[in-house]
Parts: structure tokens; C-alpha cells; sequence
């Protein structure tokens, strides 16, 4: 086995600007490393920098910097020094997350993302593979193939990674036996070809001992396919793939520095833009001309898929951030429904129902996902029926956006296909997921514009319409204020409307129990009850226990700016158990009343309410006159 042969080092002593400038133009292949606990990820990443003659970014820096010619002379580095480095972070538990190594060739700069095995850290995995042109799947030769490969290969194929390497490794340690490799790829092979992958490329290798890393190795004759370096260089990088598909330029921001220049910025995901080319504005579907495409470096003749550009155009369309500037003659589809893929990324499960942030792009919105449809065991493919979402599951889900969002298919372009989801609360993100298709009643079903609107509603009444949101344990006097309050807006002539968490579930919610996934619905179906009464100009009270923050915030995203007053009725739990006027604590403490709020099911007290009641120090008269003071004036 002889040592790879590259000029870099050379050019660099001869002529560190012609390097430099080389280097600029090479093309980016990003790639992960990724499968089971020890099948020598890290070894192989240390070969691959080692055999590359890898510069630091660093050592870079300091050349770019050095107008001298600068000779080779100690850049060489250690393979045994180096792998002893990578193996020193698996042990301190740094692989747990993705490390991302930058190295070159003559020929391409490669961006290599080292995802840890470990079944509990999938969701760091998705991470690296989401911005992957090529998946690099280790297998230990003396293992052959596990479940922690098959589930990796699973997810590359769900994120829409085309080109896949199934690197048989350490087979120095099975004495380079083909027989043994040859199952191994056929074991491989059923497997991929039941979750649809139609093709990948198998090398058989040797971390350690360098075999078929970057050169030929003598002791697999029977192998005549590529090196892994001679597969990194020639793949076709996605960038390219994404140049011949229709424009699509999500706008990150509205550049204006001067009344004279207006600019739509963002990074171009696929295809391309140049001066002249009609372009559609979504979601609203205006469309102009494309008057230049700037960079910081001056203009462009053409944007290509890859650059970040600020585009102007002849006309002034409603365009800002979170839009999506595309070809006018092949737009993204606008929807509000989809059926997606989801894998789940947090220690709490999926509450189905909750609203959640969802990123898409540039695009940030509010989002609920029903119960899914099944969960996918990464095992045997089979479709397992499923309530939630558990840690590292993956799930097929519908979901529900509370606005209509510009995408395409994942498969088509990840940009406007794959998303994340955050908790509202902790800010967590907590999955990610891929678009499929929208659903069809989401094409059916249009808002129907009227010609009386809220505000028409609102002045009929002379009053503006707010909702005061009662939320407080059990037997707290919720409904109690409640009522008071609203005696006292009627003598006030104003027009009210008071739904009582008791009263709605005796119709419109009486199909829902006390579980935390039909307590959000009970909530979800309120809060939508509480907005058309406010479009008919109404002030409308709710009392309900609604113990969860996040379940009152996505009330309150249904209202206007300063519509949703949420008001603590605070009450300590002794004192209200105290009280207990229906028996209800009494039965929780028995075991007689499950998922009772404050007993076995969590209250979260508001944090920042815009009215707090103590119900100790006040009675419900007093505390009606304090919330009445506060929310004055009503027009």
C-alpha cells in the first residue's frame, strides 16, 4: 500500500495566492460518519484528515496572511497522535454530540460531521445528516449489520440523502475474508431495499490500518471498486443537483439602507435567478421582474443555488421575511395541513393537540400535530399503532399550522420541506420533521370574506373585544369572580358572553375526559369558541382550571395584541381543597378521581399575568371590583 500523492503542499510553497485562490473554488462536499456504538467513526475521520495532509484552519490563516513563500516542513501530522486525540473526546462523552471536521484535496473541500452511535443521541444524528449531501454508514465487520445501523440508514433515506457509503470496517480483524464481507452487503442490501433505498456504494475498509481509505489495497485483490477518497471526489455534490430544479430563495430580511434601494435577501436553495426573470412573492402570489442581483461584492449576471444574494425588482410587491421569492411560472405549493414525518427529539414525549413553534425555513409558526397516524419500527419497517411520540421515535403524523405556509415536498427540497419543532415554553427544540404533501381538505376549505367585519361588530357594541381569561385550581372561585364580573359589565351596558369550563362540557366538549391530551383539546376548542365571539364584538369570560402555560399561549396567539387578558385567580391548594364544594379532592386523595389538577396532574401558575386575584384576602365581590379597575377603559 503505497501513501496518496498530492500537490497542495507544493502549490503552497510555490504560490500561496494561486492556493488560496484554487481553494476558494473547489466545490463542498458535506458528509457524515454515522452507525453503531464502535464501529470506528472517529478512526476513520482521523485517516481521512491524516491521509489528506489536512491544513488547520489556523496554519491556513496564518499562510493566507504570509506573502512569503512558505515551505511544508512540520505540517505532517501524526496518525497515531491523532486518532489517539478523537478516541480521548469519545471517552470524555464529547462525541455524544456531532463534531464537524473540515479537510481538503486537490480536488474538494469536505465538511465531515462525526454523529455519535448511541441509540439515545438519534436526534443529534438528524442534526448532522440535515445539511448532508452523502451518508458514510459504518458497519464492524465482526458484527455485520445491527439495529442502530439499520435505523441510521432509515433516517439518511427519510432526510432525503441520495448518496449513500456502506463502509464495511476493521477488516483487518476478519483478515479481509470476502466471503464474510460479501454477506454482510447482501444482509445489507435486503434490508435497504425494503425501506426503498435503490442504491448505495459498498467499500470494504480498514480505519486504522488505512486499507481502501486513499489508496488501493493489496489485501482486498478480490475488490475492484473505488477508494473512499475516490468516492468522496467524484460524487456529485447536492448543490449541483439543486441548480437544474425551479428558483426558490426563502427572504431572510427586506435590506433598505436608502429610500433609492430595496432588496430581498436570502440564501438561494435551488435553482436560479438572474435580471429579466419573472418572479412570484409568496404567500400572497404577486409577481414582478427581477431588476438585479447584488452581492457585497457587486452584481451578478446570475444567482445560482448555494449563493446568498439580495435580489431588487422593478416593482414595489408585499414581500418580507418569511416569504419565499420563486420562479413565476413554477411556485411552491401554500397550505396549511400536511402529513409529514416526524422524529422525535426530547426527553417528554409528544403532546398531541399542544401547540408548538415549527421553523421552516425562514417561516416560524404555530403548530399542533394530531396523533399519529403509526410509528415506524427501524427494525422491521413494521407500522406500529402509537398515541405519542416517544424519545428518538419516528412517527407519520398529520399537522395543522395556525397560518398557510409556502413548502415543497422534503424530497424536492429540504429548505422548504424539513422543519423543526420548538416548545413554546422551555424554547427547547424538541423534533424535526419532514413535509410530504398537503392534505387535500386543506385545498377545499377557503376563508370566506364578508363584508361585516369585527371591527364593524365591535363598534355596534361600543366596546372592544377582549377575552378575560379566569384560570386557577379547583374551587379556587374562578367561576364565582367570573360571574361577578360580568353582573357588573351589564349594568355597565356592555355585552358579554361568560363560558364556564363545567357548562361547555356538558355540550360541546362532552365527548372529552380529563387526560392531558383532552384537557388541551377542551382548551384548543374554547380559545376558538372565545375568537368568533370576539369577531361578533363581544367581551367573553372563561373560567376554566386550563393548568398548562402553553395551552393558555396558544389562546392568547388566537387573540389580537392586547385582547387576551389572562387573569390568577391565586389560591393555595390547602385553601382550596379546603373548600372542596363538589367533593372533587376528596374523591383525588381516595385514588377515586384520576388526573386530578394540583393531586396527580400539574397546575403551572401563569408567569406574568396581566391580572393576579388572591382569593384569601379578597372576597369575590372585592376581587370583581380590583379586575374591573384594571381592565377600564373597555372601548
Amino acid at each position: 500500500m503505497t501513501d496518496p500523492v498530492y500537490k497542495t503542499d507544493a502549490l503552497i510553497a510555490e504560490d500561496i495566492d494561486a492556493y488560496l485562490e484554487k481553494h476558494q473554488h473547489k466545490t463542498m462536499l458535506r458528509f457524515i460518519t454515522c452507525g453503531s456504538v464502535d464501529d470506528g467513526k472517529s478512526t476513520l475521520i482521523g485517516r481521512l484528515l491524516y491521509d489528506s495532509k489536512m491544513i488547520f484552519e489556523d496554519q491556513l490563516e496564518a499562510l493566507s496572511n504570509d506573502s512569503k513563500k512558505v515551505g511544508t516542513q512540520g505540517q505532517e501530522i501524526d496518525f497515531a497522535l491523532l486518532v489517539d486525540g478523537l478516541a480521548a473526546e469519545r471517552e470524555q462523552g464529547i462525541t455524544i454530540d456531532v463534531a464537524y471536521r473540515f479537510f481538503a484535496t486537490e480536488s474538494r473541500k469536505f465538511i465531515v460531521a462525526d454523529c455519535p452511535g448511541h441509540e439515545q443521541y438519534t436526534r443529534n444524528m438528524v442534526t448532522g445528516a440535515s445539511t448532508a449531501d452523502l451518508a458514510c454508514i459504518l458497519i464492524d465487520a465482526r458484527k455485520g449489520v445491527l439495529v442502530q445501523t439499520k435505523r441510521h440508514s432509515f433516517l439518511c433515506h427519510q432526510l432525503g440523502i441520495k448518496n449513500l457509503v456502506l463502509a464495511v470496517n476493521k477488516m483487518d480483524l476478519i483478515d479481509y475474508d470476502q466471503e464474510k464481507y460479501d454477506a454482510i452487503i447482501a444482509d445489507y442490501k435486503a434490508f435497504a431495499e425494503s425501506i426503498g433505498i435503490e442504491s448505495f456504494t459498498a467499500i470494504p475498509i480498514s480505519g486504522l490500518a488505512g486499507d481502501n481509505i486513499t489508496s488501493k489495497s493489496e489485501n482486498t485483490g478480490w475488490y475492484n471498486g473505488p477508494t473512499l477518497m475516490e468516492h468522496l471526489e467524484a460524487v456529485e455534490v447536492r448543490s449541483d443537483a439543486n441548480l437544474a430544479k425551479p428558483f426558490r430563495m426563502p427572504v431572510q430580511w427586506v435590506n433598505r439602507p436608502n429610500l433609492d434601494f430595496r432588496g430581498f435577501s436570502g440564501f438561494i436553495s435551488t435553482g436560479s435567478v438572474k435580471p429579466g426573470d419573472k418572479v412570484r412573492s409568496l404567500p400572497s402570489g404577486k409577481t414582478s421582474t427581477v431588476k438585479s442581483v447584488v452581492t457585497m461584492d457587486g452584481g451578478l449576471e446570475q444567482g445560482i443555488a448555494g449563493q446568498s444574494v439580495t435580489i431588487t425588482l422593478d416593482d414595489e410587491i408585499d414581500c418580507s421575511r418569511g416569504d419565499v421569492l420563486a420562479a413565476a411560472d413554477s411556485p411552491p405549493e401554500v397550505a396549511d395541513q400536511f402529513e409529514s414525518t416526524i422524529v422525535w427529539m426530547d426527553e417528554d414525549p409528544l403532546v398531541v393537540g399542544r401547540a408548538y413553534w415549527m421553523k421552516l425555513g425562514t417561516q416560524m409558526v404555530s403548530v399542533t400535530v394530531a396523533e399519529p397516524k403509526y410509528e415506524i419500527n427501524v427494525n422491521t419497517m413494521e407500522h406500529l399503532a402509537a398515541k405519542t411520540l416517544e424519545l428518538n421515535s419516528i412517527g407519520v403524523s398529520e399537522i395543522t399550522t395556525d397560518k398557510q405556509i409556502v413548502f415543497d415536498p422534503y424530497e424536492e427540497n429540504r429548505a422548504l420541506g424539513g422543519f423543526i419543532l420548538i416548545d413554546k415554553i422551555s424554547n427547547r427544540t424538541v423534533g424535526a420533521g419532514m413535509l410530504h404533501f398537503s392534505l387535500r381538505r386543506a385545498q377545499n376549505v377557503h376563508w370566506q370574506a364578508v363584508d361585516i367585519t369585527r371591527d364593524d361588530h365591535a363598534a355596534m357594541k361600543n366596546q372592544r373585544p377582549r377575552v378575560l381569561w379566569f384560570t386557577g385550581l379547583s374551587g379556587s372561585g374562578k367561576s364565582t369572580i367570573a360571574n361577578e364580573v360580568e353582573k357588573k359589565l351589564a349594568i355597565m351596558n356592555r355585552h358579554t358572553f361568560l363560558l364556564d369550563g363545567d357548562n361547555v362540557r356538558h355540550g360541546l366538549n362532552k365527548d372529552l375526559g380529563f387526560t392531558e391530551s383532552d384537557r388541551i383539546e377542551n382548551i384548543r376548542r374554547i380559545g376558538e369558541v372565545a375568537k368568533l365571539m370576539t369577531d361578533a364584538g363581544l367581551i367573553v369570560l372563561t373560567a376554566f382550571i386550563s393548568p398548562f402555560r402553553a395551552d393558555r399561549q396558544l389562546v392568547r396567539d388566537m387573540m389580537g395584541e392586547g385582547e387576551f387578558i389572562e387573569i390568577h385567580v391565586d389560591t393555595p391548594l390547602e385553601v382550596a381543597e379546603q373548600r372542596d364544594v363538589k367533593g372533587l379532592y376528596k374523591k383525588a386523595r381516595a385514588g377515586e378521581l384520576k388526573n386530578f389538577t394540583g393531586i396527580d396532574s400539574p397546575y403551572e401558575e401563569p408567569e406574568e399575568p396581566e391580572i393576579r386575584v388572591n382569593t384569601v384576602a379578597m372576597s369575590p365581590e372585592e376581587a370583581a371590583d380590583y379586575i374591573i379597575k384594571q381592565i377600564l377603559p373597555l372601548k
